[in-house]
């Protein structure tokens, strides 16, 4: 988990809002870090929807409150105070049951010095609707607290069992201003130069493949046989899983805990072999030799993993063109092995095969 965990390794964060921290934290682990914020956030202060939906939950003085994130919650209260309204919404707030959908509005209503009723220990809004729908809500009023988009099938559950339901966008997502680090980050993942994506909220998700656009289907397929897509929880993670994909998450859903999960998991991927007498440890960027990186350029790295995944086989000048990342000839396969083998520090660990290709020197495979 230190210093070295992730080097080799490139990462990319799509999150906006703690953009900065989890670069931080996967640098500090010697990552190469790719920030590509696939939303952004509508500033409270500024939203109409937000201010019109809290006049709107005053005046309807509600039994239930339902608040989804810690962030949210604190948002809201911060922006009612810049409008005035501070004092009447914590007024209708101590007045009604308030439900946490987990341990941080839990908090945040805590700080705000009020108290909850209940929080979902599972963190999902699932749990929260069979709890009351067992409890009944038919008759009450309920302020629903959005998460970045409308809770459109929790809202229409709450209606049809017969309450009056309020929905707060207490932040809006919407597409990045510029959105060319997204499509820059589709086109490094399309030509296997990502080793992990995280995501951290499933309309930053959402909003990633959109702009994919025509590359969708080719980012989807990188993630299911290559690149590792980890997303801080299963709400996040639902577009991704609806579309087949394999995703890894912690069991705590904490950003320090997803970046423990992506720091864990892309060194079990990695690809280990002795070879000459040494270990090579065959990672995104870069190859470890008995523990020491060695950074390789993409046409060099290319060939190295064709190499390992045939440890001890031959592997011919064609099969090695088509492992290149523009192709080319012959003569590239030369140039890339040859500078393959002195970013090695040594020539003893690829055996050239007269008149068929190149193999790995493989002792054994590595424990």
């Amino acid at each position: 988990m230190g210093a070295g965990a992730l080097t080799g390794f490139t990462v990319a964060v799509t999150a906006e809002r703690r953009r900065d921290e989890m670069s931080a934290l996967l640098q500090r682990r010697d990552a190469r870090v790719v920030a590509a914020p696939a939303i952004s956030i509508v500033p409270l202060a500024d939203d109409d929807a937000l201010r019109a939906a809290t006049v709107a939950c005053i005046g309807l003085a509600p039994d239930l409150v339902i608040a989804t994130t810690g962030f949210g919650f604190r948002g809201w209260l911060e922006a009612a105070e810049g409008w005035g309204m501070a004092d009447a919404l914590r007024s209708v707030l101590r007045s009604a049951r308030l439900i946490a959908r987990g341990s941080k509005p839990c908090g945040a209503i805590r700080a705000a010095g009020l108290s909850e009723e209940w929080a979902a220990p599972t963190e999902a809004s699932e749990e929260v609707l069979r709890r009351l729908l067992a409890q009944g809500v038919a008759g009450l009023r309920i302020v629903v607290q959005e998460h970045g988009e409308p809770q459109v099938e929790f809202v229409a559950a709450l209606r049809a069992a017969g309450a009056v339901v309020v929905e707060v966008p207490v932040y809006r997502w919407v597409l990045p201003p510029d959105p060319v680090p997204v499509h820059r980050l589709v086109d490094q993942i399309t030509a296997g130069q990502i080793d992990a994506v995280t995501f951290t909220s499933a309309p930053a998700v959402k909003a990633f493949l959109r702009l994919a656009g025509e590359a969708e289907a080719a980012v989807l397929e990188r993630f299911r046989t290559g690149t590792l897509a980890a997303c801080v929880g299963p709400v996040t993670a639902g577009p991704l899983v609806e579309r087949k994909v394999p995703v890894v998450m912690p069991e705590r859903y904490r950003l320090g805990a997803l970046i423990r999960t992506v720091t864990d998991e892309l060194p079990r991927r990695a690809v280990r072999l002795r070879v000459a007498g040494s270990i090579l440890e065959v990672r995104g960027h870069a190859v470890l030799i008995d523990e020491v990186p060695h950074t390789l350029a993409p046409a060099a790295m290319a060939i190295l993993k064709s190499l390992a995944t045939r440890p001890g086989a031959v592997v011919s000048r064609d099969q090695l063109i088509s492992a290149l990342p523009r192709g080319n000839d012959g003569h590239a396969v030369e140039v890339a092995v040859a500078r393959l083998r002195t970013a090695l520090g040594s020539g003893r660990h690829i055996e050239t095969v007269m008149k068929r290709g190149y193999r790995l020197r493989v002792d054994d495979p590595a424990a």
